[in-house]
């Protein structure tokens, strides 16, 4: 009896893994072989780049440290402006859009929302009608109109939710969508209404345009739903009871907030900050309408340098190389803590 079980036993065939390793090497290559390309091109000499495809260095062609040396000696302009402008814009968008994000989605989770339709309505209608009034019947400036639009409808629309109105009442998951949906309208429609408001604002006494306030101003509006959505579900996903717990000890929901749920939701904390601080960095457009020269970033830069120079691939590869490398590092430094903050959002 024993043989024959150890026999069956021994005919079962465990499932090969070739089929998938196969396929995680493939993936691996494509991966790799682009920022490989990227880092061998910027070794290359003009000759080596106009010469044909090469891909082993000392093999297909000599090393050189040219293309490096020419872009932080600034024999191609400033390169370590626009460096240091994304650093500074992006770290700075991402860390107050994760502040902001964070209480927002802990409010949606924690408490109850009812937004009524009709309340949200007048706030549009009393908005843009007012704007329209105000600028073109009384002949008040665009800003100094928009502002006062705003002010009267606001408290109006939040009385106008207090009282008893007919029609759909949102909850949170409205809210939510509609944060969300923000992220649907095509990029260039944001951005150029952006533009618009900058410039008046400019002609008002506040300069927006190419400047570090503008563009920190407008990452954290973008990056707002996304942080968010995110955030939702890592606060969903914490007990409540050690929350609740902190409330019969009569501790303010803002102590709970910050001394009990963010260090426990600090690995989500970390992913989206990691995701926040991608989108930042590699964002083209807003930067291209809202900086000239000044506050221009590096995909900015490095588009430029195409147009201006040519196809001096040797050169762009150097830059490349350098816009990529530091969310590279990031990412590998805080890739424990994305993996872990990640899977605490997807299992609930």
């Amino acid at each position: 009896m024993s043989a024959l079980l150890s026999s069956k036993s021994g005919a079962i065939r465990r499932p090969s893994h070739w089929p998938v390793t196969l396929f995680c090497l493939t993936w691996l290559m494509i991966t790799v072989f682009p920022i490989y390309w990227i880092f061998v091109t910027s070794l290359k000499s003009p000759l080596a780049v106009n010469g044909g495809p090469t891909y082993m260095p000392w093999v297909d062609f000599s090393p050189t440290l040219d293309a490096w040396r020419a872009a932080f000696s600034g024999d191609r302009g400033d390169f370590i402006g626009p460096l240091m402008n994304s650093v500074l814009i992006s770290v700075t968008s991402s860390v107050v859009a994760l502040v902001i994000g964070s209480m927002a989605a802990y409010s949606l989770v924690r408490f109850e929302f009812r937004v009524r339709l009709l309340a949200a309505l007048s706030f549009a209608v009393i908005a843009i009608g007012g704007y329209v009034a105000l600028v073109h019947g009384l002949s008040l400036g665009k800003i100094a109109g928009l502002g006062l639009s705003f002010i009267l409808a606001m408290p109006t629309a939040v009385f106008l939710n207090t009282r008893n109105l007919p029609g759909p009442v949102l909850g949170n998951g409205d809210v939510v969508f509609w944060f969300v949906s923000q992220r649907m309208f095509p990029p260039i429609v944001s951005a150029f209404a952006l533009y618009l408001i900058y410039a008046e604002m400019g002609k008002a006494g506040v300069p927006l345009l190419d400047s570090f306030v503008g563009l920190v101003l407008s990452y954290t509006a973008f990056s707002l739903p996304i942080v968010i959505w995110l955030m939702r579900d890592f606060f969903a996903a914490l007990p409540v009871e050690v929350e609740e717990a902190a409330l019969v000890d009569n501790v303010s929901r803002f102590r709970i907030f910050f001394q009990i749920v963010v260090p426990m939701s600090w690995p989500g904390l970390i992913a989206t900050f990691m995701i926040t601080l991608s989108f930042v960095w590699n964002e083209f457009l807003n930067a291209l309408l809202l900086t000239t020269s000044k506050w221009q970033t590096l995909p900015v830069w490095l588009t430029g340098q195409n147009s201006y120079r040519g196809d001096e691939w040797w050169a762009i590869a150097v830059a490349a190389v350098i816009s990529i490398t530091p969310m590279i590092v990031v990412a590998a430094a805080l890739s424990r803590s994305m993996r872990s903050g990640l899977s605490a959002g997807a299992i609930r």
